[in-house]
């Protein structure tokens, strides 16, 4: 019997030393490491920072002291990650002895556990390679004004954008493509799952997300930065094991290096390992990676998520940081809300998604075309539109960009939580000669009411109400925050009602807005 307790003690001993488990290990300091900008940074990159004031010997830039780290390396069974912006290295042990000596360590700030995540690629509906319907085609990178993008030449040109996906199957031979490896202008890649140079391969979510920022199918445009140079990272791997938020923080570090201008993020990550009072900006590290990249002169752009319809509805990480573009999706047929984009806000109630762009798109399939759904798909559409603005203004910060991508919205100033301000639009940067808002519809007392009154444009009123003709308004409180908010789609002149009882005293505002026109009641 003894002889048998003690096999199974080793056998317990033996299955407790291989349960490897990933820690953050976070450093106290950097002394004594040596660092050169001008060795370290693509040119892109220092232009950046000089671009945004940005000191070149900054501390978050510099390496780890690889005294301590070898150190660490003694004690534990790998290292892997290394950040620079977060003084932190990834190991990997497998005794609670390793964790206590780590702890040991007088050079050691503190320890994190890596947890598992899972993150949310887009749900597609896929067509042979010829069945795609060519005007979804055009009216996805049109609804931005495409049209006016080309009449000024701008097609992000000199602009890199970093790309962060689960692989990028088929885009060294795919002919979406070829425009761009023709020009040598897929500058650089990294798979940071295996440490290697070859990304052309794993999830096909990546080349679909990549012909939404700048693809080209027969001289038709499927996103809107044909121009730009790119960076590709594959930051993800199926089944989702672990490490991903550290793969995207390794990604925007490396990004940042190779002089990135906007980062392309159709990834998040949610209910696997957070709550939804997480999503509050400053809870999980690939927020706080993002809003570390925009700080050092980058666009994030991020997917809002597809979570409308799921118990989740809210937003997924990193869409939540105050510094990164979330992008929601909408309906072409509609012209608002697809059913599946993630709403806003933020888990302390600041404005989410920040914009929005069609979530059912044509993009590339392995050999042709294929219609897709995601807000996986109206991010990248708005990087490339934020290439080309860019490219018109390369002076432009990033944060000024962000702001102005808000403000350029076909909603703007009327926001809500499905749709932020609107898809961007390019006439609000390329158009001087702006022609005058004109009222579009009246808010008129009636005794103990407030009506809105639709203003039509021309005596022919059957051929104007068969335009898209969505008023939206919101209920606003005295704290700035929706109470609620809705679109309707106006079919005659008295569109709205509301009964001053409801309202008076409460300090409560009415926002709302019909073709490009917004006014509001206040009480």
């Amino acid at each position: 019997m003894r002889n048998i307790w003690l096999s199974l003690l080793f056998i317990s001993i033996v299955l407790n030393m291989s349960a490897q488990q990933k820690y953050r290990v976070y450093l106290t300091d950097k002394n004594g490491v040596d660092f050169n900008p001008y060795e370290y940074f693509d040119q892109k990159a220092i232009e950046r920072r000089l671009n945004h004031n940005l000191a070149l010997f900054d501390e978050s830039d510099f390496p780890l002291n690889q005294d301590y780290i070898f150190e660490i390396s003694e004690v534990v069974d790998r290292c892997g990650f290394q950040s620079r912006w977060f003084n932190f290295v990834l190991v990997e042990i497998s005794t609670d002895f390793q964790l206590a000596t780590l702890r040991g360590f007088d050079f050691v700030k503190r320890i994190e556990k890596s947890s598992e995540v899972t993150v949310y690629y887009a749900s597609e509906t896929i067509f042979s390679d010829d069945e795609y319907d060519k005007d979804l085609m055009r009216k996805q990178t049109e609804r931005f004004g495409g049209k006016l993008l080309k009449e000024h030449d701008l097609d992000g040109t000199g602009i890199r954008i970093a790309i962060f996906d689960g692989g990028f199957p088929e885009v060294n031979t795919h002919p979406s493509f070829e425009h761009i490896r023709s020009e040598d202008r897929i500058v650089a890649t990294w798979d940071f799952i295996k440490n290697k140079e070859n990304v052309y391969y794993g999830n096909n979510h990546g080349r679909m997300t990549f012909a939404c920022v700048g693809g080209i199918w027969k001289d038709q445009k499927i996103g809107l930065a044909t121009g730009a140079e790119y960076l590709l990272a594959k930051t993800e791997v199926q089944p989702e094991p672990f490490s991903e938020e550290e793969n995207w923080l390794a990604a925007a570090e490396w990004a940042d290096k190779n002089g990135a201008h906007i980062i392309n993020s159709s990834l998040g990550y949610g209910y696997h390992r957070y709550f939804t009072s997480d999503m509050d900006g400053q809870s999980s590290l690939v927020v706080k990676a993002a809003n570390k990249a925009a700080k050092k002169g980058i666009l994030v752009v991020n997917s809002a998520g597809n979570e409308a319809s799921d118990s989740w509805e809210t937003i997924i990480t990193p869409a939540d940081g105050d510094s990164v573009l979330a992008v929601g999706g909408i309906d072409p047929d509609l012209d608002y809300h697809i059913s599946f984009s993630s709403y806003g806000p933020t888990a302390d109630k600041r404005l989410k998604p920040n914009v929005c762009a069609y979530g059912h798109v044509v993009t590339a399939n392995k050999t042709g075309l294929k219609e897709a759904d995601g807000t996986s798909f109206s991010a990248p559409l708005t990087a490339g539109f934020a290439a080309c603005i860019l490219q018109h203004n390369p002076t432009t910060s990033n944060m000024e960009l962000f702001y102005e991508l808000e403000k350029s919205g076909h909603l703007y100033p009327y926001f809500d939580y499905a749709h932020g301000y609107g898809v961007p639009q390019a006439s609000y940067f390329l158009i001087t000669d702006k022609k005058p808002i004109h009222k579009t519809f009246e808010i008129n007392e009636r005794d103990s009411t407030f009506i809105v009154q639709a203003l039509f444009e021309s005596g022919n009123n059957k051929e104007w109400m068969q335009d898209m003709n969505l008023m939206y308004y919101n209920i606003q409180g005295e704290d700035g925050v929706l109470l609620k908010y809705f679109v309707v789609k106006v079919m005659q002149p008295d569109v709205l009602e509301f009964a001053k009882k409801d309202y008076e005293g409460s300090g409560k505002k009415i926002n709302i807005h019909f073709r490009g026109f917004t006014d509001s009641i206040n009480f």
